[in-house]
Formats: structure tokens, C-alpha cells, sequence
């Protein structure tokens, strides 16, 4: 009677149980949405930084969404907005990806991050201008100028009314010239340079000329600035993070060009362009999101 090794056998029942008994896939997936967006970008064979090159997120938030770390992001709506980029690539349902992020939000404590975004600084836009200031204290000493004359009137009308006629025209004139003098210098100098701030990491941007010819394009960290080239033919701007981009002409600040992520292209960066964004809140056709 042939003597069977013990080894060969128990390794033949092993291998006979692995082709009789299958797991269902949905049993093999990790719990929570960032592993499962992880375990979809493996299945796919994607490295982070590939998912990263097709979404413009940097590695480090799709690091912190696939340890499911949303507090560590900016905020909520980054988290929401990530998460889909991300579920599109790796081929999972953006709203399932998302509702599943809703739910691990809400079931955790506000982080840190999170507390902080609640405070937000105003918009530059929405603030008054240098122009209204001056002209609202002009108002102002006139109004103290009528009351005084007023006053002066009544008390002595036939005696006073000639000088103080000659001294309310002189304070209108000298109100009228300081708030003049104050909205020139307040005002941003056109042909100064353009400069773009990033105010957060992973800004992508791409600067171009009219011709369409590369000026720059890099993923900005927080902090991180560039000059528009006085020289270039037509500037223009694409990205998918304006909200993060501060903007100044000659020094001077300037509204930014949305307060909102979305992609924005063919956007003119040179100063006038600017400038007039300022005086006219409209976009044109082609900064619209895509």
C-alpha cells in the first residue's frame, strides 16, 4: 500500500477549499469611504500621485481622504468635493461616495481645521473702498459745516452770513480735493505688476499668452507667488482653484476672481483686465466653470 506524505496532502485539501469556496467581493471591501477609495484606486492599479495628476489634488489631501482624515482638510466642502474628484477616477458613484462622506461628518466631532474655517475673512470685494471712506468723512464735514453755520446764522444772521458762506465753499473745496487726492492714491496702478498669492497648498495654475504659449504652470503650496511678465502678449489664467489665489495690481489688492472652487480658463490676467473685472462684476464667456 503506497504511503502518502502528509504535507502533499494537507496541501491538496488546501488548494481544493480555495477553488470550492469564493467570498463575495462586497464581503473583501475595507470599512469606511477613504479605505474603500483606496482599495478601488489599487483594484485600478493607480498610484496616489496618478489620481493626483488627473483631479489637481495634491497628495497629501488624497492621503488624508483615504485615511478617512477629513479633518485635516480645509473644510467640509473640501471634503465633498474631494472625495467626488476622486470617486470619478478610481470609477465609484459620486453621490454614493459622497453621502458616505456626509454620514462620517456627521458623526464625528469638528476638528480643529473645521473650527477654524468657520471664521472666515471678509471678502476683499465687499469691503468699502478707499473712495467711500473719504467721501462719507467729506459728508460728513459738510453736514458739521451746515450745522455751525446754522448756528452762527441765527445767532448774528446779518453780521455773519458773508464769511460764512466763503468758509463753507472753502471746506467743500478742500473736503472735494482731499477725497480726490485720497481715491488716486488709493487706486491700484495699471500699468503695475500683476502678482498671484497661492492662500493654500495644491493651487494648480497655468499662466499662457494669447498665442497660447506656456508662461508657467505649477502646483502652488500656500505662500507661494508669481509675477505676470510685463512683456507678455494677452495673458490668461487656468485653474480650478480661484477662491485660493489672492491677486494685487501694483501692490495694490484686488477682488479675487471667484470666491468659490471651480475651473476657471481663458481668463485675462493683465492689468486692465483686472481692473475692469473690478468696476464691472461680470465674468465673461470665457472664464465660465466647466
Amino acid at each position: 500500500m503506497p504511503v502518502i506524505d502528509e504535507a502533499s496532502r494537507d496541501a491538496k485539501a488546501v488548494n481544493y477549499m480555495s477553488e470550492q469556496i469564493e467570498l463575495p467581493e462586497e464581503t473583501l471591501l475595507p470599512r469606511g469611504v477613504g479605505p474603500q477609495l483606496r482599495h478601488a484606486r489599487e483594484k485600478l492599479g493607480l498610484s496616489i500621485k496618478d489620481v493626483a495628476e488627473q483631479t489637481r489634488i495634491s497628495t497629501r489631501h488624497i492621503e488624508h481622504i483615504e485615511a478617512g482624515e477629513f479633518g485635516e482638510l480645509p473644510g467640509r466642502t473640501y471634503a465633498f468635493g474631494f472625495a467626488r474628484s476622486i470617486a470619478k477616477v478610481v470609477e465609484l458613484d459620486e453621490n454614493d461616495v459622497a453621502a458616505m462622506v456626509r454620514a462620517e461628518l456627521n458623526t464625528v466631532a469638528p476638528s480643529h481645521n473645521d473650527r477654524r474655517q468657520t471664521y472666515e475673512p471678509g471678502d476683499p470685494a465687499r469691503a468699502p473702498s478707499g473712495r467711500l471712506i473719504w467721501f462719507s468723512l467729506a459728508a460728513i464735514v459738510l453736514l458739521l459745516a451746515g450745522i455751525y453755520t446754522a448756528y452762527r446764522v441765527a445767532v448774528s444772521p446779518a453780521a455773519e452770513m458773508p464769511s460764512l458762506i466763503e468758509q463753507q465753499e472753502q471746506a467743500e473745496q478742500e473736503a472735494a480735493a482731499a477725497a480726490a487726492g485720497q481715491a488716486e492714491e488709493m487706486a491700484p496702478d495699471p500699468s503695475g505688476d500683476v502678482t498671484f498669492t497661492a492662500s493654500d497648498d495644491g493651487v494648480w495654475v497655468r499662466f499662457y499668452d494669447a498665442e497660447g504659449r506656456r508662461l508657467m504652470e505649477t502646483e502652488m503650496a500656500q505662500g507661494d507667488s508669481y509675477t505676470v511678465p510685463a512683456d507678455a502678449d494677452g495673458p490668461q489664467l487656468w485653474t480650478g482653484r480661484p477662491e485660493a489665489l489672492t491677486i494685487t495690481v501694483g501692490g495694490r489688492a484686488v477682488p479675487p476672481l471667484s470666491d468659490e472652487m471651480r475651473t476657471m480658463r481663458d481668463v485675462p490676467v493683465d492689468a486692465a483686465s483686472l481692473l475692469g473685472r473690478q468696476d464691472d462684476d461680470t465674468t465673461s464667456d470665457g472664464d465660465a466653470a466647466e
